[in-house]
């Protein structure tokens, strides 16, 4: 039997038919930053309460900057347990992004203050941990222990692009977070990448120094 139909209204469906399958602590993982040509990608894992309700909470992708900072506290206080994992440009470039982000989700799981006993996922990739788990298609949308989790992800990884942008001011890395904006590629071939620059991607690895 399916307990987890693939349209739905309430968006604390797929905790609710977890808790009833007898999972007591669910943890909604989502990531930020996959695509962008520097900085790390930033996983993290929310365990919510049962009865949780935090108005305006979203996809991380379809809120301001400022209004996923207003939310990033309130989820902070609220969730019953929050972890974060990171992966490194470096890291990204030696094992693959997909690999990189499946290892920061497996971190930020690692890091929860409770141990969960079931995982809903965004998108499509199961974890790799002895937990059982569900993958969602627009799980920020449609879950939200996961919406949680994008919104701490993105807010944790806008905020190291910001302390990057101190170091590399030339980049411009508070503006655009790393993303492949027009003139983040002048930037880059005009001076070259900075060590928080994913070499493996296009877009920076025509411009290493080649061995």
């Amino acid at each position: 039997m399916n307990l987890f139909p693939e349209t739905e209204l309430d968006t604390l469906l797929f905790e609710k038919l977890a808790r009833k399958d007898g999972a007591q602590a669910i943890a909604g993982i989502d990531e930020a930053g996959r695509g962008p040509l520097a900085g790390p990608v930033v996983a993290a894992a929310v365990i919510l309460p049962l009865e949780f309700d935090l108005p305006g909470l979203d996809d991380s992708k379809k809120l301001s900057a400022k209004k996923r900072e207003q939310l990033y506290p309130l989820i902070r206080q609220q969730a019953l347990a929050v972890g974060v994992g990171v992966s490194r440009a470096d890291e990204i470039d030696q094992i693959n992004i997909l690999q990189a982000t499946l290892k920061g989700m497996t971190r930020a799981v690692g890091r929860l203050s409770i141990p969960p006993d079931y995982l809903l996922i965004d998108g499509i990739t199961p974890v790799p941990l002895n937990i059982p788990q569900k993958t969602i298609k627009k799980g920020d949308s449609r879950s939200l222990s996961i919406a949680a989790a994008s919104v701490i992800a993105k807010v944790v990884r806008d905020r190291i692009m910001v302390s990057y942008h101190k170091l590399f001011p030339e980049y411009g890395f508070a503006g655009h977070k790393g993303y492949g904006s027009q003139q983040h590629r002048d930037t880059i071939a005009r001076i070259g990448p900075c060590v928080c620059h994913r070499r493996s991607f296009r877009g920076v690895r025509e411009h290493c120094d080649q061995p």
